[in-house]
């Protein structure tokens, strides 16, 4: 990994915002536990891949190899288990990517049934609340463009889009994707794109 150095002023995982649930950082140790929480709600695998989680899903999103000339300065994969010892959600996040207070959020899944409870926007306060805490000042992420329930979500969490990035395939599909990010210390789209040129719309 290249990574700059930075350093955070709290760095414990994000507290869970329901007294029913514990926050835990997902390792390989943990990874029969994320396998069946992948397996057990297909729906994000569907929308995304076009075909339920891999074999190997949860250890590719512990440990899978990012890109050798990807800055950035941690990676963060959070779970949140319930009483009974089994996941409800997952986030995989990595700090200070590209240029120093910027988050990526590269997954955000909360189980199925658990949609439409609210649950979702209470775990992803929580992690932004957390980020902001250690020192991020935009988050981004991208958001399958057709994929409605995300990109309600992520709009309503008060996400811009910056640019759209086409023919990025995901398992089977083929997908154009809404690059996105939120200030989370004011600031305007401009001013993120001034640091993140990546994400500047195409001429």
């Amino acid at each position: 990994m290249t990574a700059t150095s930075h350093t955070l002023v709290n760095s414990s995982l994000p507290p869970s915002p329901m007294a029913s649930l514990i926050t835990i950082e997902l390792t390989l140790d943990h990874e029969p536990l994320l396998q069946r929480f992948f397996e057990a709600n297909p729906a994000y695998f569907l929308a995304v891949q076009g075909e339920p989680a891999m074999p190997n899903e949860a250890r590719e999103e512990i440990a899978g190899e990012l890109p050798a000339d990807l800055i950035y300065s941690r990676k963060w994969v959070v779970g949140y288990v319930g009483a009974d010892g089994e996941l409800v959600a997952m986030a995989n996040l990595l700090s200070d990517i590209f240029v120093p207070s910027v988050w990526n959020l590269s997954t955000f899944i909360v189980g199925t049934s658990r949609h439409g409870t609210g649950e979702a926007q209470g775990l992803y306060q929580s992690l932004e609340n957390w980020a902001a805490r250690n020192g991020a000042h935009w988050l981004r992420l991208g958001v399958v463009k057709g994929y409605e329930r995300a990109e309600r979500f992520w709009l309503s969490r008060g996400f811009m889009q910056t640019r759209e990035r086409s023919g990025y395939q995901i398992g089977r599909q083929v997908h154009v994707i809404r690059v996105m990010c939120k200030p989370l210390a004011g600031g305007t789209v401009a001013e993120y794109l001034s640091l993140v040129t990546r994400d500047r719309p195409e001429p």
